[in-house]
């Protein structure tokens, strides 16, 4: 009997991959690719089109060995219609079928998840939260998103997400109100750097990162400023959750132990409810670049559509 074989898709604000596996944590074939903004949605539907078959026949896979697809769109989506409700990023998303699109492409079925979601799901059951539950993942790249897995199912309260710690309301480094990803974020960080030194184009979060730990005052206080609201917000879903791990991804986790895991931890430490203090940890993410890929082909294997 042939082993069932399942497509993942990540499709994200800067990046697209499509990835064939068991949904058991092995990735047989990757293909990923670059998303242009300004081609909106209908670009990256038509970087799907032709990268389904390259990615089969480079596998050596005929279109009908796919059992199911899974999906994980950076956005939210709605489970009752399978549907994108609207990308942050690229326009052309919003409504869009976009479960039974995928489906009618590759003539299988299809279930759809937000990527942040779908990469807590990866990091559950394959990465640095295996084996424990509840897992809070949280991914810090452009803007900020969450998942809560529980005993290795993906929570969704009411069925259009749940978890959105990005979107928990802070202060900026002003006193105004903003959002956690407004500060805590890449380009939360990008943003208060341009605005702290008068310019137009600041540096990458990675180079505001290096400027840190190479003593840069400025950098330091930008950093500074994101931990602090960070931690404020981890110490919110402690005390409303008490998971039992917090696993940080995304490429603002990869400025490493120093810079960021070290201090986050002291400061939660200093903040937490006293009560759960010794009930969970902060760790990094163990999937790398191919997490969200990994989780949408778990959710394909797991998922009854």
């Amino acid at each position: 009997m042939t082993a069932p074989m399942f497509l993942g898709i990540e499709i994200g604000g800067t990046k697209l991959q499509l990835g064939l596996g068991d949904g058991a944590g092995t990735i047989h074939a990757l293909w990923r690719g670059v998303i242009v903004p300004a081609d909106g949605a209908d670009g990256i539907r038509r970087q799907i089109v032709a990268a389904t078959p390259e990615l089969l026949a480079s596998a050596k896979r005929e279109r009908g060995a796919l059992t199911r697809v899974g999906i994980g769109f950076g956005g939210p989506v709605d489970d009752a219609t399978r549907s994108v409700i609207k990308s942050h990023q690229i326009a052309g998303w919003d409504g869009f079928p976009l479960a039974d699109w995928i489906a009618d492409l590759v003539g299988a079925p299809a279930v759809i998840g937000n990527d942040a979601d779908v990469a807590g799901l990866a990091e559950a059951l394959f990465g640095a939260g295996k084996g424990l539950s509840p897992i809070f993942y949280i991914t810090i790249g452009s803007g900020i998103g969450g998942g809560l897995i529980i005993n290795g199912e993906i929570y969704r309260g009411s069925g259009r997400g749940a978890a959105e710690i990005g979107h928990l309301r802070t202060t900026d480094s002003q006193g105004m109100r903003v959002n956690v990803e407004d500060v805590a974020s890449g380009w939360g960080m990008q943003n208060l750097f341009a605005e702290l030194l008068g310019i137009a184009e600041p540096p990458s979060a990675a180079e505001i990162g290096q400027h840190a730990a190479r003593g840069d005052p400025l950098a330091r206080e930008v950093l500074d400023v994101a931990i602090d609201r960070l931690a404020e917000a981890i110490c919110h879903v402690i005390a409303l959750l008490c998971p039992r791990r917090i696993v940080i991804g995304g490429g603002v986790s990869l400025m490493g132990e120093e810079l960021l895991f070290a201090p986050l931890r002291k400061r939660v430490a200093e903040r937490v409810f006293k009560p759960f203090a010794d009930c969970y940890d902060i760790v990094p993410a163990a999937l790398s670049e191919e997490v969200v890929v990994h989780g949408a082909l778990a959710l394909a294997r797991c998922k009854e559509i």
